[in-house]
Formats: structure tokens, C-alpha cells, sequence
């Protein structure tokens, strides 16, 4: 039986013919200078240059090119070993894909077959520098703009954007240290600059000559940050509105540094035509932050540059808070199973990283009801923050996530007149990583702040806290009475020891466990709580990156983290459900069993190791009494 390969073709020419005026199609060859330099030596028999049937560039983004290889017969569609490259579309399409991806992120399109009917169609993401193509999108043709969603939604495009965002942390806090920005302010001038970034109008004209002094930039940045609040609360009811107005009050006049700092309102770059120096940084920002943000909607952006700071912190420790971890936010977040009708209460803000993640799954579970969503953002969230300057970074960053900002409340979650405002909303998830204290005897209890929120939450609803091992360990004092209160009026459904250094990032050496409360439902006593032992998720440290999921291996390590804890599974090494009181340890490694299957040397190692140090440390130490109980 004879194929004609033309029909293939054609299917193909006839359907991306329909986007004509959103892409550059090209076969056989390019007027790409760059495409043509790198398949010079993309022969399919290894004999010079090669080129796929057709090259597709996209007018609207230059990192994305499209890759098709067409092949008539059905079963010329894959080889076993994808290694003949001459014979098979996927084979064919995999190898144009190793060249190009040199220098662009290509999506690989192998097709089979002669009519629509029985076209086979297989798709593979391979991003810039990377070896590994991944498969995609299923055996249909799409339209560009799914392509093209697709491909900036995918895990390997977030974790590409999230790498880059890293390295232009560092370079962006090297550039505010050399202009002598304070430490304390870089994330406040950031949090300005990319509320002013969602103006249009700011983002033409920032660069003109009309604001082509330092001071007038400056005033000009400030300004529109207050325009856009303004906007912001034409919306609200009239009752909000006042309320608004003095929050923002707050806000505003945390950034009135920039028109005062001297490298802000008064310098220029002179490397780069004389721009201000304020200019210069706002380019910067908008290339690098803006697009990640608009890409990655609901991410902790600011929080993350925040931690990144911190980092490379010089001197001091920025605006003195532990942020968790975005991983760890939205593993919280789905612990509570948060959704659509969640109404979600923070009452340890920080700079929002909680209500960021939480409102990534509640609007995804809208499912496109607008209203839902404008809801959910407006009144189905709420949050406390003391600290004046980190206020400042929550409402930005609520802000920056289009809306949000109208419920972070400023103040102490103790205080009457906050309860009684988070109580009216009817909040039923809690999520919070309480302040840890630095002096046991002045500082508040984190229990104290986990009593707080889960008095503050509907009968039944779930609350989930990140807080120090200590806190659940504690069978004495204080820390074992919050224990007694907590059980006498709420639940405990599980505790999760979490990674020894799961704070690394932060320059925090605290060894932390998440706990899982139902709020305002005694402890029945013959209730089993869940005890998960969560050290490994997949992350690893690197000296430029900090701890990160290099291996792209958390998304699976957490399903399995939450199918366990759903199911209440009693797995060797990793999980147990048993009854406690207060008086017990509430954590797993007092219960569970050790899986020996998993053991291994290193391990066998470090256990070696850790006795001889103990040796050495106390039974050798005539000082030392060791207890007899």
C-alpha cells in the first residue's frame, strides 16, 4: 500500500492556517538566521542539515518555537527506541527539538497519517538547556493559544521561570546593595514598583523624558501606587470604604522613603545614558518580575524575593520574619481542603503567602464563574498582621494578585475588636506559622496563637499550623497546659514532622512539625490521631538557589503525602495512627515502625556516627548522669 505524506501536510498547513495572524509558518527552511544556524548539522541521516516539515514562530512570544514532523503511514508513527530518525515522526521530531532547544524552548509536534479521522499526534515539550523532552497535550491538534497556555502553565515552564526569578534575586539585591538601598526597604520598594507595574499608563511612561529626573520618577511612583488604591476602593460598600482609606494611609506612607532616599530621588546611572537610578531599577523588575507574576498568577512572588533577600542579607535580618516555604503554603492549603467556599483566616500574615496559596485553589475550583471569583477574593479571605512594615508587604501583595487587600486587618489577632471582625466573615480554615519565639519568657506562645485562630473559626472547620518539634514534644509546663486546652475544645487530627532544614532558605535552623485541628469538637478519647513522618519532599540545596526541587519530584512526593494522610494509612517508616493525650509526644518518630527494607548503609553510617558522638559528649563525661527510667 503507497502513503502520500502531502495529505499529511496539508491537514496540517489547513490547520494552522486558522491562526495565520498569530504565527510565522515556515517549511522546509527559515528566514530565522538563528533556526537555520541551529539545524546545520540537524541531518535525520546524520549527513548535514536538516530541517523539520514545518517550523511554526509564534509573533507574540520569541522563546516558544513549534517543531512539526509529519510521516503518512500510521505505524512509521514511533520506534521502540526513538532512535530512527528518518523512518518516524516522533523519532524525527525529537531530534529537530535537541537542536533547536539550544536556544529556544520548542514544543514538538510528530503526526501521522493521511485524514483526520485516523491522525495520530504525539507532543513534546523540551525547554531551552534542557536534555529531556516531556510528552503533552494528547493525540489532537490544538489551537495556538492552548499551545501557548499549555506551555506557560506547565510544571517545566514554572520551574524555568522559577529558576530564572532566583538568579535575578541575586542580581537585583547586589544592585539595591551597591545603590545603598537598606536592607529593610528592599521589599517595600519592590512591593511599590509592581503595584504600579498593574498601571498601563505607568508602565508607558515611567521612561520618558517628562519623568526623566530622579525626583520626578520618584514622586511619579509614588503617586500612582495611590491612584491605584484609590480605584481600587470605588467598588467596596460605603461602610469599607472609610476603613480602606486609612489602611491604605499606612501603606502610602511606608513608601515615602523612595522620594526621600538619596540614590532613589537624587542619582543617575551613568553607564546607562544617565537614566535615574529608580529607572533603571523599574526596568529591571518589569522584565524579570512582572512577566513571572502575570505567568504564574497565584504565586507568593513577593514573599519569595523577600526570603531571597534575606539570603543575601549583608547585615541584619531584613523586616525580622520567617516566611514558610511556597511549597509548603500550598501543602497546607490542600491538608485543609481548602475550595470554592472556603472562607480562609491567617491570623500570623506575614506577607500573605497562606492566602496566596489558598486562593490559587479556590479560584481554580470556581471554574470560571467570575462572580465566584470576585467573591472570593473580596470576602472570602482574611488576615491579621502586626508588624507595620510587613502589613505594608501583605496589602501589596494581596494587591498585586488583584485584590484580596480589603480584609488584612492591622493590629494583634488578640486584641477584641480584631476577633470580633474575623468572626463576623465566619471563617472555616485556618492557616498560620505563628511567630517563634526568641524569649521563652516574654514572647507568646505559639499554642497561644493556634487557640486564637481555631477560636476563631466555625464550629468544624480545620485548622492547620506550622510550629516548632518543641511544641509538640512539650510534656511539662505551659507548652503541656495549651496541650490539655487545646484537646478539652478542639481536635487533633494529625501532626507531620516536617525536613530538618525545611527554613534553610530564611537562615533558620528550627526543626519544624505541621498539626491539623477541627475546631471547637472536644478530643473524643477514643480518637487515633494521624502521626506522618515528612522528612523527605524532594527538595535539595544549592549555594545559588538555596533548597530547591531540583528534580521536579515534590508534585508526586505531596500526592502521596495527602492520599496517606486521607486514607490514615499505617505505613512502616512513614505514618501511624495511635491515641494520645497531652501528656504524650505528638509526634511520629515516638510510635512508628521502621521499615528495614529501606535502610542502607549511609544510614547504618550516620547512626554509628551519632552514638560515637554521644559517647563522647556524656557517658564519657563524669559529670553526666544517665537516667535510670
Amino acid at each position: 500500500m503507497s502513503f502520500n505524506e502531502a495529505k499529511t501536510e496539508f491537514i496540517v498547513k489547513e490547520h494552522f492556517d486558522k491562526f495565520k495572524d498569530e504565527i510565522i509558518f515556515e517549511g522546509k527552511k527559515s528566514d530565522n538566521p538563528k533556526i537555520q544556524k541551529l539545524l546545520t548539522l540537524a541531518s535525520k541521516k546524520g549527513l548535514g542539515q536538516g530541517f523539520p516539515d514545518f517550523i511554526i514562530q509564534l509573533k507574540n512570544n520569541s522563546d516558544l518555537i513549534i517543531a512539526v514532523e509529519c510521516k503518512a503511514d500510521v505505524s512509521k508513527h514511533e520506534s521502540l527506541n526513538r532512535d530512527k530518525y528518518a523512518d518516524y515522526a516522533v523519532d524525527g521530531a525529537l531530534l529537530y527539538s535537541s537542536y533547536l532547544s539550544k536556544d529556544f524552548d520548542v514544543l514538538s509536534i510528530a503526526i501521522s497519517g493521511e485524514t483526520l479521522g485516523k491522525l495520530k499526534v504525539s507532543h513534546f515539550l523540551q525547554l531551552k538547556g534542557e536534555k529531556v523532552a516531556t510528552e503533552k497535550f494528547g493525540n489532537k491538534l490544538l489551537s495556538i493559544d492552548e499551545y501557548l497556555e499549555g506551555y506557560i502553565k506547565s510544571p517545566e515552564k514554572f520551574r524555568q521561570d522559577y529558576n530564572n526569578l532566583l538568579l535575578f534575586s541575586k542580581k537585583l539585591n547586589d544592585k539595591l546593595h551597591s545603590y545603598k538601598i537598606g536592607e529593610k526597604y528592599r521589599s517595600l520598594l519592590l512591593s511599590c514598583i509592581l503595584i504600579a507595574l498593574e498601571n498601563e499608563s505607568f508602565k508607558i511612561t515611567y521612561k520618558k523624558a517628562d519623568y526623566g529626573t530622579p525626583q520626578k520618577i520618584s514622586k511619579f511612583l509614588v503617586d500612582i501606587v495611590q491612584n491605584e488604591f484609590d480605584k481600587s476602593i470605588e467598588e467596596l460598600e460605603d461602610n469599607k470604604k472609610l476603613e480602606q482609606k486609612e489602611k491604605y494611609k499606612i501603606v502610602i506612607k511606608k513608601f515615602d522613603f523612595i522620594t526621600l532616599d538619596t540614590s532613589l530621588s537624587t542619582e543617575y546611572v551613568k553607564a546607562k545614558n544617565n537614566i535615574p537610578v529608580l529607572t533603571d531599577i523599574i526596568q529591571d523588575i518589569e522584565i524579570n518580575v512582572q512577566d513571572f507574576i502575570k505567568n504564574h498568577e497565584y504565586f507568593d512572588v513577593l514573599g519569595q524575593l523577600y526570603i531571597e533577600f534575606l539570603r543575601y542579607a549583608n547585615s541584619d535580618k531584613g523586616l525580622g520574619i520567617v516566611l514558610t516555604p511556597p511549597h509548603i503554603t500550598e501543602f497546607m492549603a490542600e491538608l485543609a481542603e481548602v475550595n470554592k467556599d472556603s472562607i480562609v483566616y491567617d491570623n500570623c500574615t506575614g506577607t500573605g503567602g497562606f492566602l496566596v496559596s489558598a486562593m490559587n485553589l479556590m479560584v481554580n475550583d470556581a471554574k470560571g464563574d467570575k462572580a465566584k471569583i470576585k467573591n472570593i477574593k473580596l470576602k472570602q479571605m482574611i488576615g491579621v498582621e502586626y508588624d507595620t512594615d510587613i502589613f505594608t508587604l501583605a496589602c501589596s501583595n494581596m494587591f498585586i494578585h488583584q485584590d484580596g487587600k480589603s480584609n488584612i486587618l492591622k493590629g494583634s489577632c488578640f486584641e477584641l475588636e480584631i476577633i470580633k471582625e474575623v468572626k463576623k466573615v465566619k471563617p472555616n480554615v485556618g492557616l498560620l506559622n505563628p511567630p517563634y519565639k526568641s524569649d521563652k519568657k516574654k514572647a507568646t506562645d505559639e499554642y497561644e496563637f493556634i487557640l486564637n485562630n481555631l477560636d476563631c473559626l466555625e464550629q468544624g472547620g480545620k485548622c492547620v499550623a506550622i510550629v516548632p518539634m518543641s511544641c509538640a514534644l512539650a510534656q511539662k509546663g505551659k507548652m503541656y497546659e495549651w496541650k490539655k486546652q487545646i484537646l478539652e475544645n478542639h481536635t487533633l487530627e494529625a501532626v507531620f514532622s516536617m525536613p530538618d532544614e525545611l527554613f534553610f532558605n530564611s537562615k533558620v535552623g528550627v526543626v519544624s512539625c505541621i498539626m491539623v485541628f477541627t475546631a471547637k469538637r472536644k478530643h473524643p478519647d477514643n480518637k487515633k490521631t494521624y502521626f506522618g513522618y515528612y522528612k523527605k519532599d524532594g527538595f535539595v540545596k544549592r549555594k545559588t538557589k538555596g533548597r530547591i526541587d531540583l528534580y521536579n519530584i515534590w508534585k508526586d512526593i505531596k500526592k502521596d503525602w495527602i492520599t496517606n494522610y486521607q486514607n490514615k494509612e499505617n505505613v512502616p517508616g512513614l505514618s501511624v495512627n495511635i491515641f494520645v493525650t497531652a501528656k504524650d509526644e505528638w509526634c511520629a518518630e515516638a510510635y512508628m515502625e521502621t521499615d528495614y527494607n529501606k535502610l542502607d548503609r549511609d544510614d547504618f553510617i550516620k547512626s554509628v556516627k551519632d552514638f560515637v558522638f554521644f559517647k563522647e559528649l556524656y557517658l564519657n563525661n563524669s559529670d553526666y548522669e544517665i537516667s535510670k527510667n
